[in-house]
């Protein structure tokens, strides 16, 4: 534990504390969460992570952020739908199939899926977060989009697919009961991520936020509102006890 609380175990830029240490000591790769961030305080954070030695994944990065860093000179990869970005020569392409590259993608490649599906088109920016997350872990992700109750014959179609992940993460906005119907067809928990999308009484997503706080469908845990990395991370965590 002492490494762990070590100078050595994060890098201080005055405006950030990186924690250099957080693969090492949790299994999961770094995450920065770009909103509130400049472009030029994000350009240093991921090119000091890079020196380190370690794996970044931002999440939540404007097009004009990715933009300033490729300007930068630095080769990126980022995807303007799921708004994550990593500086693209750090991230080996076995890793990124889960083949090799370490041994945490080598153990989750053989552990199982996880099926990420969405209930409408809306929700994808979500739905991709969490695929990009798990894709950047190694995972292999089965992607099942809109897939909504509103044409429940769209999910029937695909439940036998879904029934073969380890893990599944079902995302949804409006009334937010598509993670409850997925958990009464599967034996797999079930990772549920309300989204924002939605109108009215939809408030921002706290409709389906209760609404999958209250299902009464057993095996389904929820994230917050919009959180498809933090769904992501779980997965791959249920993943690695498994």
């Amino acid at each position: 534990m002492k490494k762990f609380v070590s100078k050595d175990s994060f890098e201080d830029l005055g405006f950030d504390k990186l924690d250099v240490s957080r693969e090492s000591r949790t299994g999961t790769s770094e995450a920065v969460y770009c909103a509130g961030k400049t472009s030029e305080q994000l350009l240093k954070i991921l090119r000091k992570f890079r020196d380190k030695g370690c794996r970044v994944l931002g999440t939540k990065c404007s097009k004009e952020q990715a933009e300033f860093i490729a300007n930068a000179g630095e080769k990126i990869c980022y995807d303007e739908l799921s708004r994550t970005i990593s500086l693209a020569d750090e991230i080996p392409a076995s890793r990124k199939r889960g083949r090799s590259g370490g041994k945490a993608s080598q153990t989750v490649a053989k552990l199982g899926s996880v099926a990420v599906c969405c209930a409408g088109t809306a929700d994808l920016p979500i739905a991709e977060e969490a695929a990009k997350t798990l894709e950047f872990n190694g995972v292999k992700v089965v992607r099942q989009y809109d897939v909504g109750i509103a044409g429940l014959h769209r999910l029937l179609s695909k439940v036998e697919d879904i029934r073969k992940a380890s893990v599944v993460i079902a995302v949804a906005g409006m009334e937010g009961a598509l993670p409850g119907v997925i958990a009464g067809l599967v034996k797999a928990p079930v990772i549920a991520v309300p989204t924002s999308v939605g109108y009215g009484a939809s408030f921002g997503g706290i409709s389906a936020l209760l609404t999958m706080l209250n299902t009464c469908a057993e095996g389904v845990t929820v994230v917050n509102i919009d959180n498809g990395f933090g769904a992501a991370i779980a997965a791959f965590r249920m993943l690695k006890v498994k």
